[in-house]
């Protein structure tokens, strides 16, 4: 599995706008709430804001990794938006985020979950990589620059 494997482009979207960051994490949960392997919304929800309350995650240079490890998923789901404005998320480095990486995983898929964590944290590391997704105008070009900076597979 690579990231562009994990995130369908229905669960892509560019340039929402939302005042803070829970209206934010609900745009990217109601992303995913079609997908089969989500069983039950509000429990993501729970989870998600559960997390998000122990720690920001909010990793800085504009980017929140908010995720969750919880059964009312039946397998690994994420999903990615970008922000027409900063919002504030409770960074790191104290600054407002644009890019937000939405991971969902079961309970027991530890190991998995922090691998595809470490991944998207590599490929968004890069500068150009986020400027690129920054300008992206369509979920599909967002993927494709997903892509060409991600060509490793991410084992299960």
């Amino acid at each position: 599995m690579n990231l562009t494997a994990l995130l369908n482009p229905n669960h892509v979207a560019v340039n929402v706008s939302a005042p803070n960051k829970e209206a934010l994490i609900d745009i990217l949960i109601d992303l995913v709430a079609d997908c089969p392997q989500v069983k039950d919304v509000a429990a993501v929800k729970k989870a998600v804001m559960d997390r998000e309350n122990m720690m920001s995650t909010g990793v800085g240079k504009g980017l929140a990794l908010p995720h969750a490890k919880t059964n009312a998923v039946g397998g690994m789901v994420g999903a990615l938006v970008t922000t027409s404005t900063p919002v504030d998320f409770g960074a790191l480095d104290n600054e407002p985020v644009r890019i937000v990486f939405l991971l969902l995983g079961k309970l027991d898929s530890k190991s998995l979950h922090v691998r595809i964590l470490s991944r998207v944290s590599r490929v968004m590391n890069s500068e150009e990589v986020r400027k690129q997704i920054l300008s992206s105008t369509s979920a599909a070009e967002l993927l494709g620059i997903i892509a060409q900076y991600d060509d490793h597979s991410i084992n299960s």
